[in-house]
């Protein structure tokens, strides 16, 4: 389980490195989209430049994974940014939803390996009378 832990850690921190450093130097072409809305939602995110903070949570959040340092914080930076990319392929594109999902699966295994950090997020307190 161990070694698991940290082949996923580090896979899942290298490519959300990846992807998030392609927002900025742009290494990475995507082919040509049809028309949909989904390509309304790409066009608006680039040309207000929201792709740009998306990046930088996916590099802010990946950056940890692979330095093993902070690993719940990288996983919470990267939870939401999970949940958009699968909403996105869930409600506008259909195509790479198979990533999607691997990312949203390894990011659960992480977050089980991890989930002592995140149990206060889940233990209720009794409140005081």
């Amino acid at each position: 389980m161990k070694i698991a832990v940290i082949i996923v850690r580090i896979f899942v921190g290298i490519a959300f490195v990846a992807f998030g450093a392609n927002a900025f130097l742009n290494f990475m072409h995507p082919p040509p989209m049809p028309p949909s809305a989904g390509t309304r939602w790409v066009t608006a995110m680039v040309e207000t430049r929201y792709f740009l903070v998306v990046g930088a949570a996916q590099v802010l959040g990946g950056l940890p994974l692979i330095i093993n340092r902070y690993v719940p914080l990288g996983l919470a930076i990267l939870g939401p940014v999970i949940v958009n990319i699968l909403c996105y392929h869930l409600l506008m594109n259909h195509e790479g939803i198979s990533g999607a999902f691997t990312a949203a699966a390894l990011w659960l295994f992480l977050f089980y390996a991890y989930r002592e950090y995140f149990s206060s997020l889940f233990v209720q307190r009794a409140q005081p009378r």
